[in-house]
């Protein structure tokens, strides 16, 4: 899917709606559970996916990371998290779109094929 200067993917926009739901913080598959569970399972075709939007929308400035305390993960017997949260910017645009009716042009349509 091409992009359009100043838009989001379908993808980037609910993940950025999400993060707004969640609140301060979350973690990748936090935010792919979330997606499988609600409105966003038809957009998320792979954790992957999920992965590469989270670090476009980082480097647009809608989204902000860190690395969890490691003491954290070391008492959970676990890897390091990283940790996700929206920015102002973020904000603002999850708010543009819902104004300009984004939302309900964001459908993702596929052609199904037989093998």
């Amino acid at each position: 899917m091409r992009r359009k200067p100043g838009q989001l993917l379908p993808l980037e926009l609910e993940v950025c709606r999400m993060a707004r739901d969640v609140g301060e913080n979350f973690h990748g598959y936090q935010m792919a559970k979330l997606l499988q569970d609600g409105s966003g399972a038809r957009l998320l075709i792979a954790h992957g996916t999920l992965y590469r939007a989270l670090a476009r929308l980082e480097g647009m400035g809608l989204l902000k990371s860190r690395w969890e305390d490691p003491r954290i993960a070391a008492r959970e017997n676990r890897p390091g998290r990283r940790l996700y949260s929206l920015t102002a910017a973020g904000e603002t645009s999850v708010r543009e779109a819902a104004k300009t009716g984004a939302a309900k042009s964001a459908r993702v349509r596929r052609k199904w094929v037989p093998a």
